[in-house]
């Protein structure tokens, strides 16, 4: 018998007698993009619409060259947001106006190396990003990273750091260094579904060696 949610299932609370069962999603499952690329496990809630592509990951199309990647075990709140490359304008010269936007002889002037590139917008696995909150294009989330609610991430986020505010800056971190380096090299989400389900009870407590030592 399986044990754990199938992670090709789209709602995963479905069967479990919740009553909005369609308010959370495997995002895996959902996204469509080939730029969207997310990995096993990792969940959206939002009791409005579970529409990620199109009401969360803004300014970003399909030809956009710029990539979207969630890790696994990732866990995303209601509103929280991705803003990607497209929204910035140059800042290059003295207006920022796009009027290559407008075409009708303005698009002549227009230079695509003008525009900013911030490169792919990547969140490490086991990522929590709260309520509402804004992650800004080509930003870094590591493994096991807080994002509060209402954060306006325009930084790279360490691992395993607690972050919030407008701009978000580190509150805390979750744990020291040394342990951080263990988590990192454990990397517990990259074991078969059948270890990780057979050791959660030490992927959830704070005993290093019991996860160290796990089967």
């Amino acid at each position: 018998m399986s044990i754990g949610p199938d992670s090709k299932c789209k709602y995963p609370f479905k069967g479990l007698g919740y009553e909005n069962e369609k308010d959370t999603v495997f995002l895996k499952n959902v996204v469509k993009r080939s730029n969207v690329i997310v990995g096993d496990f990792s969940y959206f809630h939002d009791t409005n619409s579970v529409d990620f592509e199109n009401n969360n990951v803004l300014y970003h199309y399909s030809f956009s060259k710029e990539k979207l990647i969630i890790g696994k075990f990732c866990a995303l709140a209601e509103g929280a947001k991705f803003i990607m490359n497209t929204m910035f304008h140059s800042l290059k010269g003295f207006s920022s106006y796009p009027f290559s936007l407008f075409q009708r002889g303005w698009e002549k002037n227009f230079d695509p190396a003008s525009l900013p590139d911030r490169g792919d917008t990547v969140v490490g696995n086991d990522v929590w990003i709260g309520y509402d909150a804004t992650i800004l294009s080509g930003k870094k989330i590591g493994d096991g990273a807080i994002i509060g609610a209402k954060s306006v991430v325009t930084k790279d986020v360490p691992p395993y750091a607690i972050v919030g505010g407008n701009p978000a800056k580190i509150i805390r971190m979750r744990f020291d260094e040394n342990i951080v380096k263990e988590l990192l090299e454990i990397a517990w989400w990259n074991w078969p579904i059948e270890k990780i389900s057979r050791n959660i009870s030490a992927i959830i407590g704070a005993d290093l060696q019991k996860l160290k030592d796990a089967k």
